[in-house]
């Protein structure tokens, strides 16, 4: 690792970036409602429009990714986003009212094209730079944990820069993509294969991951629901969090800022440690994952019943610390265990999914605030039990022999993959 932490830093700059243009925004959609005239629905679609057009887009970058190289898709997908970015940054400046906001909608909708080509590309690009698993292990680790302290530093840099001017943290997204650009450019080589991996034809790409989902697709969907749900239960409970401070404690700008920021701190630094801890051991990856899921469910039960913002706050941090956990464990449990040349577009699925979290979580908790504090945190338990029977069940890395070696995916005829078998015919 020590040769190519530079490539490193590069890489885990773009989920702190892309969690920065996205999350910076949840402390100020109050803000953002009050000054354009809409409802706090409608405020929510500027984060839901951009995980859906990413939940298309993903799949699609994948497959380009396996196909034309990991740094290839990146590099336009950042200048992408940073278009998007700059066209929410004219609505606000020289529109107003509705009209504002739906332009900005299309900024986020071009902005999400870029983010689909961008994070979750590093995450099987880690993959390909280095060949020991526990590296490999280290260094999801270090993009997830990167990942999470955007989302620390997002509220307070947010919540700071929305007090300076309302439509500030646009500014910032157009300015953050193009810092990535240049550390991509300057830092991150592609890796060679070994061996030169033949390119094969869109159908015979589809086919190929076809089998895999077909052979191992208790596993993966189980890993790629279990992404969602973190991502669903993170945004739903910062939105949730973000509107109560501001509307029935009257805390606004960069104090609420830190308030949110104490849950996602300690998301940030589980990431890190689970990151750390897992190695390449498959069977400890299922074990701290589901304890993760438990830690979020009993959270979450406990959190409904009593509204007291310190109760709150503490026990929602137990929550984070539950998916920072977990996260990391889902990440190397898919990336170590499907071949580069699946690896993107597999990977791409899973992002999706987080994806999908992400959109759902404010929109599905601005309907469910209506309905009560106990039916609200109720269904986020629900949400998480699910997620914890599924890392139970679901996620069973294969028995006998070393764990160390247990590979989920693992073909019972002895090969790595679909196209192993394919090729041996």
């Amino acid at each position: 690792m020590k040769g190519k932490k530079g490539a490193l830093v590069a890489l885990a700059s773009i989920p702190l970036i892309m969690t920065l243009g996205n999350s910076m925004l949840l402390p100020i959609l109050p803000q953002i409602s009050g000054e354009l005239g809409v409802s706090a629905f409608q405020v929510s679609m500027i984060i839901t429009v951009y995980g859906l057009i990413a939940i298309l887009m993903i799949p699609i970058a994948g497959y380009l990714s396996d196909r034309f190289g990991r740094k290839k898709v990146i590099l336009p997908s950042l200048i992408i986003a940073a278009l998007g970015g700059a066209g929410c940054v004219a609505a606000a400046w020289f529109l107003e009212g509705a009209t504002a906001y739906w332009v900005i909608l299309g900024g986020r909708f071009i902005q999400g094209i870029g983010a689909a080509g961008a994070f979750p590309i590093v995450i099987p690009f880690v993959g390909d730079l280095f060949k020991d698993e526990k590296e490999v292990s280290r260094g999801l680790g270090v993009v997830e944990t990167s990942n999470t302290f955007g989302k620390v530093l997002s509220p307070i840099l947010g919540a700071y820069l929305g007090t300076v001017l309302w439509y500030a943290p646009f500014i910032a997204i157009p300015i953050l993509c193009l810092v990535a650009f240049v550390l991509m450019i300057l830092l991150v080589k592609e890796p060679k294969s070994e061996g030169q991996a033949e390119k094969k034809a869109l159908g015979q790409f589809l086919k190929g991951i076809k089998e895999i989902l077909h052979e191992k697709g208790r596993w993966l969907y189980s890993i790629f629901a279990i992404g969602g749900i973190c991502m669903f239960v993170t945004f739903g409970v910062l939105f949730y969090l973000s509107e109560t401070l501001e509307a029935k404690y009257n805390l606004h700008g960069s104090a609420k800022g830190f308030v949110l920021a104490i849950p996602l701190a300690l998301l940030c630094l589980a990431s890190y440690g689970s990151g750390k801890i897992i190695g390449q051991n498959k069977l400890r990856m299922k074990w701290l994952g589901f304890g993760g899921m438990v830690l979020l469910t009993a959270a979450m039960v406990i959190t409904g019943f009593n509204s007291n913002i310190y109760f709150m706050v503490g026990f929602l941090s137990l929550s984070g610390i539950g998916i920072g956990v977990a996260l990391p464990c889902m990440d190397a449990l898919i990336t170590e265990s499907i071949e580069k040349e699946n690896r993107g577009t597999i990977t791409s699925l899973y992002s999706s999914m987080r994806f999908i979290g992400v959109a759902l979580g404010p929109p599905v908790v601005s309907l469910l605030m209506t309905r009560g504090h106990w039916v609200l945190f109720g269904t986020m338990a629900a949400v998480g039990a699910v997620g914890g029977l599924l890392t139970l069940f679901a996620v069973k890395p294969s028995e006998g022999g070393n764990p160390k070696d247990n590979n989920p995916f693992k073909s019972g005829r002895g090969m790595k993959n679909p196209w192993q078998r394919q090729r041996a015919r």
